[in-house]
C-alpha cells in the first residue's frame, strides 16, 4: 500500500492541524506520513508560479510541491487558501468548523482599558478595518509570526492588545484570557482546516470525501463564492459566514473600507439547495447595495 505524503507548513499550529487530517485517514486503514514543506520559491518548477495560477502568501510553497509531486494532499487553513487554485487542484475536502469567530487578548497593563482607547497590533486589513469602523480613532502596529510569537510579541510591549482567531488559540491549548467581539465578522472560511489535492488521483479524492464534512462543506463553499465574486482575494476587509440548521442557511457578509468608514453589510436567511449559487447571489446583493462602490476604493489602495 501506497503512503499518503501528507504537506503541511511547520509551525506548530499547522502540525497539528495536519494531524487531525492524518488520524482521520489512518482510521480508513491508510498509511501516512507528515511531509512539513518549508520556503523553496519556485526555484524546482518547469514553470514559473505565475504560468500555474498559484497565489497564497501562506499556501504558494505546498502549492508548488503539490503540482510538483512531491505531496499527495496539502493541509490549510482554509482561511488563507485563494478562491483559484491553481490549474489541476482542488479543494477535496473540509474537517468540522470549531471556532470561527476573532478574540481580543490584552496585555496584563492594558487589562481595564476601554476598547476605544487599545493599540492594537495586527497585520489583517479585515481586522483594521472592522475595528476602525467602531474605533475611527484607534492605533495600530503590525505583528506576524504563529500565535506563540504573537503573544509573546505582546507581552513584550508592542501593543496593548491583540486579535486572533479564537481556533489557533484553542487548537494549541492555550490558556490566555480573551474577549470575544460581536462586530468583528471573522473571514471567510476561518475556524475550517481543509485539504487540497490534485484531480488526477480520483483514489484519494473518493477518501479524502469520507473524511470531509458535509455542513461545514457547504457553508464555506458559500462564503467562498461570496469572496471569489467579490474579487477580494484574501487581503481585502471581507468578512462571511455562514451557518446550517436543517436545509436552512444563514449567511452573515460584509465589506468594509480600509479605514473602517464605509462598511456594507447582507444577513440573510434561506432555503439551501445544490449545487450552490447563494455565494454569488449573495455577493451580488452586497454589491448592488453599495459593495461595488466600497470594493473600487479597496482596489485603488491597495
Amino acid at each position: 500500500m501506497k503512503t499518503l505524503r501528507i504537506g503541511t507548513r511547520n509551525s506548530p499550529l499547522a502540525l497539528w492541524q495536519a494531524r487531525q487530517v492524518e488520524t482521520r485517514l489512518q482510521a480508513l486503514g491508510l498509511q501516512t506520513e507528515l511531509v512539513p514543506v518549508v520556503s523553496s520559491g519556485d526555484k524546482n518548477l518547469s514553470q514559473p508560479l505565475y504560468a500555474l495560477g498559484i497565489t497564497g502568501v501562506f499556501t504558494r510553497d505546498l502549492d508548488v510541491a503539490l503540482v510538483n509531486g512531491q505531496i499527495d494532499l496539502a493541509v490549510h487553513s482554509l482561511k488563507d487558501v485563494p478562491t483559484a487554485l491553481p490549474h489541476g487542484m482542488l479543494l477535496a475536502a473540509v474537517l468540522e468548523r470549531d471556532w470561527p469567530q476573532d478574540v481580543l487578548i490584552r496585555r496584563k497593563e492594558a487589562e481595564n482599558l476601554e476598547l476605544h482607547e487599545l493599540k492594537v497590533a495586527t497585520s489583517s486589513l479585515r481586522r483594521r478595518a472592522f475595528w476602525l469602523n467602531q474605533y475611527p480613532e484607534a492605533d495600530f502596529s503590525d505583528i506576524r509570526g504563529n500565535v506563540q510569537t504573537r503573544l509573546r510579541k505582546l507581552e513584550e510591549g508592542v501593543a496593548d492588545a491583540t486579535l486572533l482567531s479564537l481556533a489557533g488559540l484553542n487548537r494549541m491549548d492555550m490558556d490566555v484570557t480573551y474577549e470575544e467581539l460581536p462586530f468583528m465578522l471573522p473571514a471567510p472560511a476561518q475556524g475550517v482546516i481543509g485539504v487540497t489535492a490534485m484531480e488526477n488521483n480520483p483514489d484519494l479524492l473518493e477518501s479524502l470525501q469520507q473524511i470531509s464534512h458535509k455542513e461545514t462543506e457547504n457553508c464555506v463553499n458559500t462564503e467562498r463564492k461570496f469572496l471569489q465574486i467579490l474579487e477580494g482575494g484574501c487581503t481585502a476587509p471581507i468578512g462571511a459566514f455562514a451557518e446550517m440548521k436543517g436545509n436552512e442557511m444563514r449567511f452573515q457578509g460584509r465589506v468594509c473600507s480600509l479605514d473602517g468608514l464605509n462598511s456594507i453589510s447582507v444577513d440573510e436567511i434561506f432555503d439551501w439547495h445544490e449545487p450552490d449559487t447563494h455565494g454569488k447571489m449573495l455577493a451580488e446583493l452586497l454589491l448592488n447595495n453599495g459593495g461595488r462602490e466600497v470594493m473600487t476604493e479597496i482596489r485603488t489602495q491597495l
